[in-house]
């Protein structure tokens, strides 16, 4: 149980809202019983999660016993509001409100609404609390090593990833899972959630966001529609869009012309991800 004993000082438990992070949580729970006002654990809803998610959260909170502070985005002060799964946002408020403030889009290079509508946010309800330096637990596991080494603030918190000094794989996560009487509500295919963290985060898959276009064409929209704000309101309307292969509106199109042969063909969407959001 070392790896899960908490570190000396304040401990912010990052929780995503998806199986890593919840196996993380539970662990850490198991290694030292009820958490100790010093550590905090944190859910900060984008808006762009599915019901699932936020039911996932609120179940958690439930049967573990353990308080799961529930945070969004707001784009005047405080800039952050703590909310529950019955009020928390479940239509992209919080998202659009960063990008009518910043009057562009995130991409891949400028992912700053990971670091707004989640760490930042974070960060703020923390000070608030009189917080002034912590440990950030973060579910990173062993076999996602390309996503360790990124540096926290240094004047802030350094991280904490207790899943990777325990060794934990994704099998191990699955296998956890798989025992429990309960379970995240979303598909779990090889060990990945495509539908986890944003639904259509522009980190993931040709073949994720596809999916989404396919199956759950409302919330595809969503992403159309702020690209179409983004054209509005930007000083550089041309950049108006989450990723330079294509706009939202142009891959809903492509996915209702094709029909089901592409997600049927090896080959015919690109299955290779950059990554997932995380706190």
């Amino acid at each position: 149980m070392i790896p899960y004993t908490l570190p000396e000082g304040n401990v912010a438990i990052a929780f995503s809202g998806g199986r890593t992070s919840a196996y993380m949580l539970h662990e850490i729970l198991k290694a030292n019983g009820d958490m100790p006002a010093r550590a905090v654990v944190s859910f900060q809803n984008t808006g762009r999660e599915m019901p699932e998610t936020l039911d996932f959260v609120a179940e958690i909170g439930r049967r573990w016993g353990v308080h799961i502070v529930w945070l969004e985005y707001r784009p005047d002060d405080p800039r952050f509001e703590v909310v529950s799964h019955n009020s928390a946002s479940r239509h992209g408020e919080p998202f659009e409100a960063l990008i009518r403030k910043r009057k562009f889009l995130p991409n891949r290079v400028m992912r700053f609404c990971t670091g707004e509508l989640k760490a930042h946010c974070l960060t703020r309800y923390l000070r608030s609390i009189g917080w002034e330096r912590w440990v950030l637990a973060r579910g990173l596991r062993a076999d996602e090593g390309h996503r360790i080494n990124s540096a926290a603030p240094k004047e802030r918190y350094t991280y904490w990833h207790p899943l990777v000094e325990a060794h934990v794989s994704r099998r191990d996560v699955s296998d956890f899972w798989g025992r429990q009487p309960f379970d995240l509500r979303l598909p779990n295919v090889n060990g990945r959630t495509q539908l986890g963290n944003c639904d259509g985060c522009f980190l993931k898959s040709e073949a994720a966001r596809a999916a989404l276009a396919r199956d759950y064409p409302e919330r595809a929209q969503w992403w159309a529609d702020m690209e179409l704000l983004a054209q509005e309101i930007s000083s550089r309307p041309d950049d108006a869009r989450f990723r330079p292969d294509g706009t939202w509106q142009q891959n809903m199109q492509f996915v209702d012309r094709q029909g089901d042969w592409i997600f049927d063909t090896e080959g015919a969407l690109c299955q290779a991800s950059d990554g997932e959001c995380m706190a």
